[in-house]
């Protein structure tokens, strides 16, 4: 716009911005005319139905069981951390219970097990150890506590 007066330029940068917002509020009223298109009508009967539906489901039973179990595998980290770090192989019971409803009742058990930091493969070491242990019967009593012996006189300060 070198040539041209300034008052001209001023002309066309009112033209050219008025054009712009005619043509961003062409493409917004698009947009929203698109969005409520696709929205459902949340008035139809089958739609306010469905929603119950969900309510039920998110309150059954079965989903707190699910998030119990979370929260008990949760509390017991530090055994599988144990278990997989220094091959210890026993899990409490109640840590291979909360395991066993996760991968077998819950449906987002790889979701609920990677949300405390377990791998799809850890999982599967999990549910197997825990497997075993239920068809085996009781579980097995936890293993002696590490005894150490007395330092030797000559190394104790």
């Amino acid at each position: 716009m070198h040539g041209i007066p300034c008052s001209y330029q001023a002309w066309f940068l009112v033209l050219f911005s008025m054009a712009l917002f005619s043509k961003l509020f062409l493409i917004m009223l698009f947009l929203t005319i698109s969005v409520l298109a696709v929205v459902p009508d949340f008035t139809e009967a089958g739609t306010v139905a469905q929603q119950l539906q969900l309510v039920e489901r998110l309150q059954s039973d079965g989903l707190k069981v699910c998030w119990d179990s979370l929260m008990e595998l949760r509390s017991c980290t530090g055994e599988v951390i144990l278990f997989f770090l220094n091959g210890e192989t026993y899990l409490g019971p109640s840590c291979c219970r909360a395991i066993r409803v996760i991968v077998h009742h819950c449906w987002a058990a790889e979701v609920m097990l990677a949300a405390l930091g377990f791998t799809p493969q850890e999982g599967d070491v999990l549910r197997g150890y825990c497997d075993a242990e239920a068809s085996a019967g009781a579980s097995p009593p936890p293993p002696p506590p590490v005894a150490y012996a007395p330092l030797p006189e000559h190394l104790v300060h």
